[in-house]
Formats: C-alpha cells, sequence, structure tokens
C-alpha cells in the first residue's frame, strides 16, 4: 500500500507541476500579447543591412530600426536575442523569442509553421558572381558550384525551381553556409562560383566593399518576394497590434526613411 500511496502522489506532483508550468505559460503569452514584457525578437546577427552586430557588439540594421519604431508604437521594449537560423521556426515555438524578424521572406511553407504579419518590404533572390568568372547569366552556372545559406528563402527557391539553378551546377546541388558572410569569402577564394541570397543583402555588400566593378549581380531567375515579421499562431492579440503599427509607419513615412537610409532606394510596400 505505501508504494501505491507513494506512486499516487508522485503522479499527482507531476501533474500538479504540469498544470502550474501551463498556466505560467497562458500568463507568459498573455503579457506578450498585451504589452506587459518585452518582447523577444530572434535574428541572425551577422545579416547585413537587416539585423547585424557592429564591431562595439551593437546591433544596426533596417529591421533593428524598424523594430523599435514598433516598440514605441506598441509602447513596448523589445530585446534581440541572436539564434541559429536554421532552428528559427523551433526557437518561436518552445518560447525563447516572440518574433522572428530578420529579412524572414513569406513563403507557404513557412506559413504553416508560423502566422506572418502584413509584408512591409520587397525583396528578390540573386545569383552574386565575380564579374572575372565572365558568369552573365543563370545558365552560365553550367557544372559551376554555387552556395546558398542553410534555411534561408534562396535554399527553398533553389529546390523548389530545380531548372532555374539545381538541375544545371556541379553536382545538382548546393554548398550550404550558416551565414553569407562565409559563403562570399569563399566566393572570392575561388571555392564557389556563385552565390544565391538576398538582393537587399547583396547590393549592401557590395557597396560596403566598394567592389562594384569586382562582382555582379544577377536577377530575373527567381520570382520577387517579401518580407514580414513571424510569430505563433495562437498571438493574435499581438499580430493584431504589429500590423496596426507597421500601417502607420508606413503611412508616416517611416519605412520608406529606413529603406533609402539602409538600401538607397525605397522597397517599402504600400
Amino acid at each position: 500500500m505505501n508504494k501505491v500511496k507513494r506512486s499516487l502522489a508522485l503522479i499527482g506532483l507531476l501533474i500538479l507541476g504540469l498544470t502550474l508550468s501551463s498556466c505560467g505559460g497562458v500568463r507568459n503569452l498573455k503579457q506578450v500579447n498585451q504589452g506587459q514584457r518585452p518582447l523577444i525578437i530572434g535574428l541572425d546577427d551577422t545579416f547585413v543591412p537587416m539585423g547585424f552586430q557592429r564591431q562595439d557588439g551593437s546591433l544596426a540594421g533596417f529591421d533593428i530600426d524598424l523594430a523599435r519604431a514598433v516598440g514605441r508604437k506598441l509602447n513596448q521594449k523589445v530585446t534581440f536575442q541572436a539564434i541559429d537560423w536554421n532552428m528559427k521556426e523551433t526557437e518561436l515555438k518552445n518560447g525563447t523569442i516572440d518574433l522572428i524578424w530578420n529579412g524572414y521572406t513569406k513563403t507557404a511553407a513557412r506559413a504553416k509553421k508560423v502566422a506572418f504579419s502584413q509584408p512591409y518590404l520587397r525583396n528578390q533572390q540573386v545569383l552574386v558572381t565575380l564579374r572575372q568568372d565572365n558568369i552573365k547569366s543563370f545558365a552560365d552556372m553550367r557544372q559551376k558550384k554555387v552556395g546558398v545559406q542553410n534555411g534561408s528563402s534562396g535554399q527553398t527557391l533553389f529546390n523548389q525551381k530545380p531548372t532555374v539553378l539545381k538541375n544545371i551546377v556541379a553536382d545538382h546541388n548546393a554548398v550550404l553556409y550558416e551565414n553569407f558572410n562565409t559563403a562570399f569569402l569563399d566566393l572570392q577564394a575561388g571555392r564557389i562560383q556563385g552565390v544565391v541570397g538576398d538582393s537587399i543583402y547583396a547590393g549592401y555588400y557590395v557597396r560596403q566593399q566598394h567592389s562594384a566593378n569586382k562582382y555582379r549581380i544577377i536577377s530575373g531567375g527567381y520570382p520577387e518576394e517579401t518580407f514580414a515579421i513571424g510569430m505563433r499562431k495562437q498571438d493574435t492579440k499581438l499580430r493584431r497590434r504589429i500590423n496596426q503599427a507597421l500601417v502607420e509607419l508606413t503611412n508616416d513615412g517611416t519605412v520608406s526613411r529606413l529603406s533609402q537610409k539602409w538600401f538607397q532606394q525605397d522597397l517599402a510596400i504600400k
């Protein structure tokens, strides 16, 4: 009987613990939605010019500026958490972060896992090559090596639209990188002959390197995309609040001004 009682007691404690944990999660979710605690934003802190770490350790970028502007509209503090970009949806689901906000492309596959805000910025996947390699089109990549970031929308399009690039490159596959910086280093070293990535990043990278004559940015192979903010599907009130803030920041010209600041062109979705 003592063993039975002890077993029942342990089961009761386990159920109580799970209940309290569940209630705590509900309270935290409510606090996030109602603005009672800071929003934790997950990002790849090497992704210039959307959200990246400066040499002094501070964060900068278009999405950093926009997130802070949204936070002011919501009267809610925002904090930033560097994550493994390939694990972003898992981090969101586990509650490590509240938002995925770092040049996050809206796709049908991702929409099955997260709820998206309204899109706020236009983008496209492009192919970046070295001019010295005389690659002027996607077709010129035949039997050559191409790199993509693991978990990126570029990787998704590479696989979903194989006739554009996958079927013609070496081994019919891409070299995977954890970030674009490493991919560009391999491009410069000749280990790969092309990088598929965001046009926003490619343009910024080339301008910062003062090497417009060194690189060639090739577009047209993949369709235009949009950036949006990813959040948990159950965070419906937070989604409404963020969408309203984005509408206001678009209408007052903030999104366009930030676009000009970081990209030297207006890519805002109006």
